[in-house]
């Protein structure tokens, strides 16, 4: 139960380091519940736009640590920037789709 708390606390605080991201850079074309992010190893990216319920699974989690060891919370493209091939992007994000 322990090892439960501390992720969900640790999705929480996820979620709330993203959405000041989200509110400082006014992204609010993204529908209620969702989060816009940049996903992209290069300095082409594309935009893709995700459930904000992706942000309690460790998988995604995973995504979300590195683009904080790449950018911390500065992300240059004005939304969440992932630094990942579309490709690992896709696998995690299947998956979720298919666990939701």
């Amino acid at each position: 139960m322990g090892i439960r708390l501390l992720s969900m606390i640790s999705g929480v605080k996820q979620f709330h380091k993203l959405h000041s991201v989200v509110t400082r850079n006014q992204i609010s074309d993204a529908p209620k519940g969702h989060l816009v992010v940049y996903v992209g190893e290069t300095e082409k990216k594309k935009r893709y736009v995700v459930p904000i319920a992706y942000l309690n699974h460790p998988s995604f989690q995973d995504l979300l640590q590195k683009a904080e060891e790449e950018f911390g919370f500065q992300h240059p493209m004005g939304g969440l920037t992932i630094p990942c091939n579309e490709d690992a992007f896709f696998h995690v994000t299947s998956r979720l789709n298919n666990a939701l």
